[in-house]
């Protein structure tokens, strides 16, 4: 299994104890919550109030192709190379972790990996239809619309898998991954 080790253990400056290990950089903090921010104000604002949904829709847009980018050119632990499993390691690890003994990953754990793919897969489906819905050629073509209500649902059952995966996996490890993406740190073992 491609599992990264720990790289090394030392005691941070800004108040983090001995044993922790930088794991998310800021782009992906500042990206995650952002992202969190801008995808449940559009999803709230949409239908109801468009000025809002288009401009939170268009950023979340931004920072997906943003993300992307930053996939290929971050920090070790944002590198899709870093999270990207084959489909093998998946399902051997999704099967561990139904029997609570899946190893500890400093980064993305393959379901995890599998996750953040899903995500920015469906939020760029969202947005690119959302576009599509406001040019003379798709708007109001019913396929199009469906296709957007159908992303966003999605992305709503993804989004919560997500958060329930994120909760599973703190338990299961002992660790607050939650605190983590506001840190930036992790336990090192």
């Amino acid at each position: 299994m491609k599992d990264r080790p720990t790289e090394g253990v030392y005691a941070i400056a800004s108040g983090e104890a001995a044993g922790s290990i930088k794991v998310w950089d800021l782009f992906v903090r500042v990206f995650h919550w952002l992202l969190v921010i801008a995808f449940a104000t559009a999803w709230y604002t949409g239908g109801i109030w468009d000025q809002p949904h288009l401009t939170f829709g268009y950023f979340v847009l931004a920072l997906i192709l943003a993300r992307i980018v930053w996939g290929f050119v971050g920090s070790r632990y944002a590198l899709f190379s870093d999270f990207v499993y084959p489909p093998s390691v998946i399902v051997r690890y999704m099967a561990e972790m139904m029997h609570l003994r899946a190893p500890r990953y400093l980064g993305h754990n393959p379901a995890g990996g599998v996750m953040v793919i899903a995500l920015i897969a469906m939020m760029f489906v969202l947005c690119i239809s959302g576009i599509m819905m406001t040019t003379d050629a798709f708007w109001g073509v019913e396929w199009v619309d469906n296709l957007h209500a159908t992303a966003s649902n999605i992305a709503l059952v993804l989004v919560a898998l997500h958060i329930g995966g994120v909760v599973f996996a703190s338990i299961e490890h002992g660790e607050n991954l939650m605190r983590a993406m506001i840190t930036g740190f992790k336990r090192s073992s």
